[in-house]
């Protein structure tokens, strides 16, 4: 079976920092990119950051930027995103997903065809 899974979240206070992971199982990670997403209740999903395949080239959303990394380690089937520094708006289910496409813009959630069942990740003081 084709799934992700993703772990991690939880409650934090502001400027914590937290890893959530993306296990891959039913295929093999190193041939697709992943990208994770978050969403918060009654708003658009939101691209988070990228990363490739082949050279491991990576994206960021901009608020992320300077905050978060992501990558990855194939051996382990697994996909980091390491955050920072995290604010109350970063407040989200956390989705990380598997990338089919290649024409449109990585965080276009049209790209990606396997998605895991999401991991909170609340910011509170």
């Amino acid at each position: 079976q084709v799934q992700l899974v993703e772990s991690g979240g939880g409650l934090v206070q502001p400027g914590d920092s937290l890893r959530l992971s993306c296990v891959a199982s039913g295929f093999t990670l190193t041939y697709f990119a992943i990208a994770w997403f978050r969403q918060v209740p009654g708003k658009e999903r939101e691209g988070v950051s990228f990363i490739s395949s082949v050279d491991g080239r990576t994206a960021y959303g901009d608020s992320m930027k300077g905050r978060f990394t992501i990558s990855r380690d194939n051996a382990k089937n697994t996909v980091y995103l390491k955050m920072n520094n995290l604010k109350p708006e970063d407040a989200a289910i956390y989705y990380c997903a598997r990338r089919i496409g290649h024409t449109g813009s990585w965080y276009s959630e049209l790209e990606y065809d396997v998605w895991g069942q999401g991991t909170q990740v609340t910011v509170s003081s």
